[in-house]
This record gives C-alpha cells, sequence and structure tokens, in this order.
C-alpha cells in the first residue's frame, strides 16, 4: 500500500481560518497521511473522519510503530474501503494534538502556546479545514466521506452543508444531538483535567507541568463508555488481578489494571487541552436543531449509509435512527444496518463480518 505522510500550512496571516465563532486564526498547519493512488480524473478520493482520540495515522503500519494505524481494520488492500481502488486521505482534525494546529501549538501573536487562549471551536470548523484540504489536493469532490464517531459527526455536518461536494458518506456510531447523560460523561472527564493542580489554568505546558492525574482520569471514565456492560464482562467478570483477591484499595480487579493501562497509556499520546476542546465541540453539535437545516441537501444529495451496534450505549441506535430520519425526510438516499456486536461502541474500531461486508459492499457500489 503506497502510503505518505505530510504537513500543509493552509491558513496564513493573509488567508487566515475564520471561525464560526467570528474568531480568526492566522496560521493553522494540517498533518495527514495519504495511502494508495490519485486517479487522473482525481474521482476515486476517500476522505477519512477520526473519532476524539484518533489522528492522521488510520492505517498501515511506519518504521518503529508497535501497532499498526487506528482504522487498519478497515482501509488497506482487499479491505472494505480498499486503497487498490481508493485514494484515502486522513488528516489529524483541528484542535488535536497530533500534528496540526490545536490548543498546545504556539501561538504566533505571543510566541507562547495557546493554551485557553485557543478559540472554542464547532463541528463546522473541522469541516471548514478539512474542505481547505481538499482544495491543496486539488480534489473538487470525494467520492466517499467515512468517518466513526466524532468522525461520523464531521461527515454529518459536511454532507449537510456542502452535499454537492460528496458522492457518498458513511456515518458509523454517531449522533446528531448528546443526551444529557453524553454530556455529562464528558462533563466530569473535563473536570478532573481542569482540577488537576498541574492544569494551572491551561499554561502547564508554559509552566513545564502536565495534569497526567486529570487526563488518565477522564480516560478511564470514556473507556468505560466505548465497552459494553457483556464486552467487560466476557474479557474481565469479577477476576483478581494478582490470582486473588486482596481486599484493599489499590488495582485489585483485572478489569481496574486494564482502566489504569488505559488511563497511563493515554498520555503518552494526547493532550489534556484538545480532549477539553474536542470534546466540547460534541456536546455543542446539533445541525438538525433548525427547521432548514436539511435546506442544502436538495440540489445534490449524496448517497448515505448509517450503521450503529446493538450494543452501543454511549451513541445508541436511537441516536442513528434520528440521523436516518432527518435525512429520509429531506428525501437523501439512506441506508442503515444495526450491527450485533458484544463490544459496544469500540466495535467501529474492530474487525466485525456484518460490519466489514457492509460497509465493503457499500464501498463497491460506489466505485461501480
Amino acid at each position: 500500500m503506497e502510503t505518505s505522510c505530510h504537513d500543509a500550512l493552509l491558513f496564513t496571516a493573509e488567508h487566515p481560518l475564520r471561525l464560526r465563532s467570528g474568531a480568526t486564526m492566522a496560521e493553522v498547519s494540517v498533518r495527514y497521511e495519504t495511502y494508495g493512488t490519485l486517479n487522473a480524473e482525481r474521482t476515486n478520493a476517500v476522505f477519512i473522519c477520526h473519532a476524539l482520540t484518533g489522528d492522521a495515522h488510520a492505517a498501515g503500519r511506519r518504521p518503529g510503530d508497535k501497532r499498526p494505524g487506528w482504522w487498519d481494520t478497515l482501509i488497506g488492500p482487499g479491505k472494505p474501503i480498499d486503497t487498490d481502488v481508493w485514494f484515502v486521505v486522513c488528516p489529524n482534525l483541528l484542535g488535536g494534538c497530533q500534528g496540526t494546529t490545536g490548543p498546545s501549538s504556539t501561538n504566533p501573536a505571543t510566541g507562547e502556546p495557546y493554551g485557553l487562549d485557543f478559540p472554542l471551536l464547532a463541528m463546522s470548523d473541522f469541516v471548514t479545514v478539512h474542505r481547505r484540504l481538499g482544495e491543496h489536493l486539488g480534489i473538487e469532490r470525494w467520492a466517499a466521506l467515512v468517518g466513526g464517531s466524532l468522525g461520523g459527526m464531521q461527515v454529518l455536518e459536511w454532507i449537510l452543508t456542502h452535499p454537492s461536494e460528496v458522492d457518498n458518506a458513511i456515518v458509523i456510531a454517531a449522533s446528531s444531538r448528546l443526551t444529557a447523560q453524553n454530556i455529562a460523561f464528558s462533563a466530569v472527564g473535563r473536570q478532573a483535567i481542569m482540577r488537576d493542580p498541574e492544569f494551572r489554568d491551561g499554561a502547564f505546558q508554559a509552566q513545564g507541568t502536565s495534569p497526567d492525574k486529570g487526563l488518565s482520569v477522564a480516560r478511564m471514565m470514556a473507556h468505560i463508555t466505548y465497552l459494553s456492560e457483556d464486552g467487560f464482562q466476557s474479557k474481565f467478570g469479577r477476576e483478581a488481578q494478582s490470582g486473588e483477591l486482596g481486599h484493599n484499595f489499590g488495582v485489585d480487579f483485572a478489569v481496574e489494571s486494564y482502566l489504569e493501562h488505559q488511563g497511563n497509556s493515554f498520555l503518552s499520546r494526547f493532550d489534556a487541552l484538545s480532549y477539553l476542546y474536542l470534546t466540547r465541540v460534541m456536546d455543542y453539535f446539533d445541525p438538525f436543531a433548525t427547521p432548514d437545516a436539511t435546506a442544502a441537501l436538495a440540489a445534490d444529495p449524496a448517497k448515505v449509509l448509517v450503521v450503529s451496534f446493538d450494543t452501543d450505549w454511549r451513541f445508541s441506535t436511537e441516536h442513528s435512527r434520528r440521523i436516518v430520519r432527518h435525512l429520509e425526510g429531506a428525501r437523501v438516499p439512506t441506508s442503515f444496518r444495526e450491527i450485533s456486536s458484544p463490544w459496544g461502541h469500540d466495535s467501529f474500531l474492530l474487525t466485525i463480518d456484518d460490519y466489514h461486508r457492509t460497509i465493503s459492499a457499500f464501498m463497491e457500489r460506489a466505485a461501480a
């Protein structure tokens, strides 16, 4: 599989990024990876939108990597998104911490990290930067947009606001409006970070500290929402970490050890400020809030596949059905599949035969 990684300065002081809030950013650089080959007509391009803690490295294995890209199960030669057919592009999104401008990047106005001076973002801001990346690559129309969870929300925003740029779209395990419970989980995670004494009002990077305890707790709690109860039970049950329970306040159960590992390993690859900013974007996302939300779809709608998983309680099937109802109400050609899986929200990252067959069939029709 032909793979390459790039950094592109997409916005400058002469041509700044104007955000939905009205704020502007004088410099925005984006890191992105590509897989496969763009055809001469530039008609085989697929855009991948990543989830909350994802990055540009969606597939393949780079030198020194212990594991392949986060969606390597889905992207590659002969896989559902077949890189022998498609030219696949995946960027790290705005506000991220893996090469794209985010709150820990240097503010050109001060020479210091942005910290909490970084502007609040909206889903439409992600799409604005994605679209500029398409212009940078000379791609005017995408054969498909694909995303899971927060990535699926980006796909939904894009097809609602700029449908003429997209032929097909896949929205997986996503939501068009978070419930109070969803928001509550994210709120507690943010509070864990901000109440860590090392947070330093968001200036921790400039002061040489890091709210590691808060960020690890936020990750541990979020990870509970990514698996189903059946998934936890089948993986861990009530097994002791060290053969037998010691009856103490330490890491005694196997599931506690698992969460501890998830929290600690997260610290080496993610930034606390990005976690704050990106989760807040999800809270405010509500694209069907206005009566004219689907007005732009009438002219040239994309064909859409919506996928949910029956044990996903983070974004349950009802979240997907709500998206389907709105799209079908706007006469968008929409297919829907609920996939059976014991693994909850994380199912969209895993190899599940029915799930992969569904994606493969949709992409095969897109290529026809």
